[in-house]
């Protein structure tokens, strides 16, 4: 069992019909949870019905929230979520909230500095009150993953750039990978020459690249390893990613082999964009019968 913080957005997913708790580092969060790692989460909500509502379904799942903070300014985040005829999502997210709020205190910092891992993302740094607190945490972390979603207004390269610099741990997907790199001065439609460019740019030796139904790739320490993808009828895309960071980790953490994890974690994506929602229950069985019912 791993001991891991996941820092960031908490929110509501709100489709056409319905809504459903998420936000990238909580379903993180969740999935990790789901393989009997020891998580806790660093957030903020509102002081209203949708922040309550999170603080117990997150309590229900057995995730430590002690350091979900409650602002009474601001309140719990909604993001309108639209699906194309594919399952792809695109978001529409507010500004601000709570979770652009989340203040430094001495018990996150101790969290964070116990943990075998530290999971943020990019979206947390578009206020300067949870940028600041994501730094000072940053230097007590003993590994860092940083989890790349651009999510457009919400960042700027030179943002990206310092987090990847401070992370001992990047995942992309290839979109975000190209546009990154062409920022930084490299035109290049090799994926593979990308990765070397960010790894050797930002001194980061671990890189990971989705490519939706077409897998991923992982790079650690000079070396490539590759999943192709499992054919799956996508549901909606939302969460996908996070599950399939959640499951590297979780094997990589379990000192797996990179091509292990990297197999497992396309796998746990798969079936998650298979059902609906950002966190659908799904068991290591069932993962493992999609491994080896692809060969």
């Amino acid at each position: 069992m791993s001991n891991i913080v996941c820092f960031g957005e908490v929110l509501w997913d709100v489709f056409s019909t319905y809504k459903k708790i998420g936000g990238a580092p909580l379903n993180v969060a969740l999935r990790l949870n789901s393989f009997n790692d020891n998580v806790t989460m660093i957030s903020c909500v509102g002081d209203d019905a949708n922040g309550k509502a999170l603080l117990v379904y997150a309590e229900k799942e057995g995730l430590d929230n002690s350091h979900i903070q409650i602002n009474k300014e601001f309140k719990t985040s909604e993001v309108i979520v639209s699906l194309d005829n594919t399952g792809s999502a695109s978001y529409k997210i507010e500004f601000p909230c709570a979770w652009d709020y989340i203040v430094i205190n001495d018990p996150i910092l101790d969290s964070v500095k116990s943990a075998d891992a530290f999971i943020f993302g990019s979206l947390i740094a578009r206020n300067n009150i949870s940028y600041n607190t994501l730094l000072e945490l940053l230097d007590g972390a003993l590994f860092k993953v940083f989890d790349v979603n651009l999510r457009s207004p919400h960042y700027t390269i030179g943002i990206l750039k310092e987090l990847m610099e401070r992370a001992d741990f990047i995942k992309f997907n290839d979109d975000e990978l190209f546009e990154i790199s062409r920022n930084l001065g490299f035109n290049s439609d090799d994926l593979q020459k990308n990765i070397e460019f960010i790894s050797k740019k930002t001194k980061t030796d671990t890189i990971c690249v989705t490519r939706g139904g077409n897998g991923a790739i992982l790079y650690i320490d000079e070396t490539f390893y590759n999943n192709t993808g499992y054919k799956v009828l996508v549901a909606d895309t939302v969460g996908a990613g996070d599950s399939f960071l959640a499951s590297l980790i979780h094997k990589l953490l379990k000192r797996e082999t990179p091509q292990n994890a990297i197999d497992f974690a396309c796998a746990a994506g798969a079936l998650v964009a298979s059902n609906f929602g950002a966190y659908p229950k799904i068991s290591n069985k069932a993962i493992f019968e999609l491994i080896k019912g692809s060969g």
